[in-house]
């Protein structure tokens, strides 16, 4: 292999990106456009719940009781009703997804120092929308038999053991505000990359064949090995880049903290483009039609890496099956490698079995798209 042959072919390939900006446009355009569609419309956070509520009782206890709930940034007070019908038709247009219901004899409950009975109706056509807000009105609930329980103690004068209510003072770690976006956007670069650096190369090879040009590059001296890596390096180069951009967009536009090592994090990156331009090389080797390529890098990058690397679902919720599956996916590792450089800060030292799967990942899809890639030529 010599090095002023594979230049030759790096420059040929890096000229052809520059005097088509629809490259251009796809190399770069696109990981921006999506970072930002995806990192404002896809969110997990749940708040400013609207709910309705039918107070029976109004009284001052009951207004209070509501007042938690209005007070909290989870939920949004829409309105209230009068009876059944009205919360049947405010959740069925989605004006509410919880209802509070609250006894007649609440305040009279509370004062004798009896259960008193509120009724939550949630809206569960969202499981899992659903169950987070059952855990929100739980809590204010909570919050609220808590104040009772100390308020009954003060006009005591003491507090007994047995009255004395349990408090938990929780400590969330790496995303103290638990928003959804800082568990996002790290993954969704991995996500993006992948299917970026598959793309671009299965189309450029692609476009080579049904040209026509690649048996003129054929019948020159240089050697598939050569051939493979000039075309990789420009694409290798925008891949970098594309990694520096959503990187910087992470920070200063969606202000994800990035509190690990910033030269481990580019490394990762290297080693997982380098082995996602392999994959496009292989693909378009296999396919030899551009519109096959496409679909065929979109089908086994950006598939796999958003259902099954972590990414969106936690593996370990996975039937073992699935889970099985999701070993042979790249971006698992490069996607475990991200959030733990981005946001617990860990380093090769706990993330070194992930680290080495995507060199393994990277050696064998570059070897698999230089042996089809010769068998093509021959």
């Amino acid at each position: 292999m010599k090095l002023r042959r594979l230049m030759a072919v790096a420059r040929k390939e890096s000229l052809h990106i520059a005097r088509d900006p629809r490259s251009l446009i796809l190399a770069i355009g696109i990981p921006m456009l999506m970072i930002i569609l995806f990192g404002y419309a896809l969110t997990l956070d749940v708040d400013r719940v609207p709910f309705v509520v039918w107070d029976q009782s109004r009284t001052p206890a009951s207004r209070e009781f509501i007042d938690r709930f209005e007070a909290s940034r989870y939920f949004e007070l829409q309105e209230a009703v009068q009876e059944y019908g009205s919360i049947t038709r405010a959740i069925d247009h989605r004006r509410a997804m919880l209802a509070l219901v609250i006894d007649a004899d609440f305040a009279v409950d509370l004062g004798a120092q009896r259960t008193a009975s509120v009724q939550a109706i949630v809206d569960g056509s969202d499981s899992n929308t659903a169950a987070i807000v059952m855990g929100y009105a739980r809590a204010i609930v909570n919050a609220y038999n808590r104040g009772v329980v100390l308020e009954r103690s003060a006009r005591k004068g003491a507090i007994s053991q047995a009255e004395m209510p349990l408090t938990m003072e929780p400590r969330v770690w790496f995303n103290a505000d638990l928003e959804s976006k800082n568990f996002i956007i790290p993954g969704l670069i991995a996500v993006i990359m992948g299917l970026i650096a598959a793309l671009l190369t299965s189309l450029t090879v692609a476009r080579e064949w049904e040209r026509g040009t690649m048996e003129q590059l054929v019948s020159t001296p240089v050697k598939p090995v050569e051939l493979i890596i000039g075309k990789l390096l420009p694409y290798f180069v925008i891949g970098m880049a594309d990694v520096v951009i959503a990187v910087l967009m992470a920070v200063f536009v969606f202000d994800v903290p990035l509190r690990g090592s910033v030269p481990l994090l580019l490394g990762t990156a290297a080693v997982f483009i380098v082995g996602t331009l392999a994959q496009g090389i292989f693909i378009s080797a296999v396919t030899r039609g551009q519109l096959l390529a496409s679909q065929l890098a979109m089908v086994s990058t950006f598939l796999p890496a958003f259902l099954l690397s972590g990414f969106m679902f936690a593996i370990s919720n996975m039937p073992p099956v699935v889970q099985g599956i999701t070993f042979i996916v790249p971006a698992r590792y490069f996607v475990a490698l991200v959030k733990g450089i981005y946001l617990r800060g860990v380093g090769l030292e706990v993330l070194w079995k992930d680290g080495v799967f995507l060199v393994c990942f990277a050696v064998i899809l570059t070897t698999l798209a230089v042996v089809r890639f010769k068998k093509r030529l021959d």
